[in-house]
């Protein structure tokens, strides 16, 4: 997912729109690309956003969705997303977390 990029290609097309040689730009093009933040998917909103929405816990909630609690938090910090039929219950969670008591085992 994450593509790697040539640093030393930007610098020389910096430095040939500038017209000049600017010294430190592969320093900083380098502190820049180490620095770059983490995207959030809608999913991992999503999946918070339910989860947060029926007032459990991590545990509580993967164990109300049968799912493991690790799995669980791949999907909040973005590592995986969910399938397609969870993403559906997750929805209507968001919608109406008083559904997840009809969860219950």
């Amino acid at each position: 997912m994450n593509k790697e990029i040539d640093l030393e290609t930007i610098a020389n097309a910096i430095e040939l729109d500038a017209g000049e040689t600017i010294p430190e730009l592969r320093q900083a093009l380098a502190e820049a690309q180490s620095m770059q933040g983490r995207i959030t998917t809608p999913e991992q909103i999503l999946v918070r956003q339910a989860r947060e929405r029926t007032g459990l816990t991590q545990t509580l909630f993967a164990h109300r969705i049968s799912t493991p609690v690790a799995t669980l938090r791949d999907w909040e910090q973005g590592r995986f997303t969910p399938p397609g039929g969870v993403l559906y219950l997750l929805r209507l969670l968001a919608k109406h977390p008083d559904l997840s008591n009809e969860l219950v085992n």
